[in-house]
């Protein structure tokens, strides 16, 4: 395996708990007692007023009487800002929970990959196709008879990829984001991600959650013009084609399905992860009927309530920032940002895009 190099990304009323469920890079609100990260821009920890690194609404909101101090008033999203706060060991350790708790995910028999070409870092964006053979060799499509897979698949069909044309949602469209949504939170994966949450008081249902996920993955906002033409899951999950080029497209099952039917060709890899079983991750180089992707992060071979139930846990701990992970003793990164011009329910956010980085 090659070592980790860097891979570039491209309302409902729910009931008691309303507002921001997740913490603003630039914002103290839900981080009071936050342990130090370099790599956030403005800072909550205890000690940020002697560093002059504060946030500048910490006072405001980890200050004496303040909803995240000690003590203080619950913030208006339902939690108190310091015992809702997701510290990078809870991380690390749940992110091992869900792991372990992937059951529909590929054995090692269930897929055979042909990763060819390793591109460098000044072959990634030439578009050259230096692997004449597809990625994926076999899939053992009984995994697609799986309920959380099945319903994911039906979704894929849903998306006009061009962004700057409205979405248009039917009935059975629906329905079929009800199904899926009932399905993986069947799995003893999403369970295991609700408990922690509602321990965090985000939520205090599985029915609030399940309404909470519908709205960010699935509500609809605009990259174009004012059209309502895309959302998180179709960026993310499906893929968009924007200005030329494809945007976002990061899930294995999409690849493999469209390399099959003919209308994505594989060109080359510039990662290929640590992992001796699945999930494992790649860094691609491709083409989607010939929209180019410089360096797509997929995961491979994992269930897509795993990965669904990673960007949505990273999105609500650390969105706009890289959320540390750990699956199977070997480190990673998960990178997630808000779509920061449109919201619901009062102000919070939709997924704008979500992927897999390198630690």
């Amino acid at each position: 395996m090659e070592p980790w190099m860097l891979l570039l990304g491209a309302g409902i009323a729910l009931g008691c708990v309303s507002g921001h469920l997740y913490t603003a890079p630039d914002s103290c609100e839900g981080r009071c007692g936050e342990p130090f990260n370099e790599e956030d821009e403005c800072h909550c920890h205890p000690e940020c007023g002697a560093e002059h690194n504060c946030c500048e609404d910490h006072e405001r909101h980890c200050g004496p009487g303040g909803e995240g101090a000690e003590g203080g008033a619950r913030s208006r999203d339902g939690f108190s800002s310091s015992s809702g706060s997701i510290s990078e060991q809870e991380l690390l350790e749940l992110s091992e929970q869900l792991y372990g708790l992937d059951h529909n995910k590929a054995r090692p028999s269930d897929i055979a990959l042909n990763p060819q070409h390793l591109a460098g870092p000044d072959e990634t964006g030439d578009k050259e196709d230096r692997s004449p053979q597809p990625l994926y060799k076999y899939v053992n499509e009984a995994l697609f008879s799986k309920p959380t897979y099945a319903s994911f698949i039906k979704l894929l069909d849903n998306y006009q990829r061009a962004t700057g044309r409205e979405e248009e949602v039917t009935a059975e469209e629906l329905r079929e984001q009800e199904r899926f949504l009932q399905e993986v939170m069947e799995t003893e994966l999403m369970k295991k991600l609700f408990v922690f949450l509602r321990g965090k008081n985000r939520y205090s249902s599985e029915q609030e959650f399940l309404q909470d996920l519908n709205q960010m993955w699935f509500g609809l906002y605009s990259r174009g013009d004012g059209e309502r033409d895309s959302s998180g899951f179709e960026h993310v999950f499906s893929g968009e084609v924007k200005k030329g080029k494809v945007s976002g497209f990061h899930n294995w099952i999409r690849f493999y399905l469209l390399e099959k039917q003919g209308v994505l060709n594989y060109f080359s890899h510039n990662f290929d992860g640590p992992w001796d079983t699945y999930p494992d991750v790649l860094g691609l180089q491709f083409s989607w009927d010939g929209f180019y992707k410089e360096v797509g992060s997929a995961f491979i071979g994992c269930s897509p309530e795993f990965e669904f139930g990673l960007y949505t846990l990273c999105f609500l701990a650390r969105p706009g920032r890289a959320c540390h992970l750990s699956l199977g003793g070997h480190r990673l990164s998960v990178q997630t940002y808000p779509w920061t011009k449109t919201t619901y329910d009062g102000g919070r956010r939709f997924i704008a895009t979500a992927y897999v980085t390198s630690p």
